[in-house]
């Protein structure tokens, strides 16, 4: 296991309690390197949304539970936030709570000469998402050809 996913698995286990306790959902647990500093994110979420206030509880209760089991090598800056509008479907629960709803992959390579598509999830399992798109035709896409799939939403 690489070492950002230790960290990642790590945080999660210790967000848990935190999130149960406030009958929130954790979406995602991301550490990552933009430009020359590394993120810690936690994204969360509840029915409703969450406020600015539900971020700052667990980040608080989070940070401090990282420095007393100090386990990241490297210094970070932490992040809690919603994860927007344009959430990523990456968990089981996420792909359950979105089938019937139109949603948009972005694959890797061309597929047909096209990259990005736009339909009602129908189904998935483990290693496949199907959508039906509006003539009612229906397309397969391997996961591990999709680069980001999420809720459509429309301006």
């Amino acid at each position: 296991m690489a070492k950002r996913e230790i960290y990642e698995q790590k945080t999660e286990e210790l967000l848990l309690p935190i999130i149960e306790k406030n009958q929130f959902e954790l979406v995602d647990v991301e550490y990552v390197k933009e430009g020359s500093n590394w993120y810690l994110r936690a994204y969360i979420d509840k029915p409703g949304g969450i406020t600015v206030d539900d971020c700052e509880v667990v980040s608080r209760a989070l940070s401090e539970l990282l420095d007393q089991n100090d386990f990241i090598e490297d210094s970070y800056i932490l992040e809690v936030s919603s994860p927007g509008l344009g959430r990523p479907l990456k968990k089981e629960k996420d792909f359950q709570r979105s089938l019937g709803e139109e949603v948009e992959i972005r694959t890797y390579r061309a597929i047909n000469r096209q990259k990005e598509f736009v339909g009602v999830l129908k189904g998935y399992d483990k290693e496949s998402v199907t959508i039906e798109y509006e003539d009612e035709t229906e397309q397969t896409f391997l996961k591990s050809d999709i680069a980001l799939i999420h809720l459509a939403f429309d301006f």
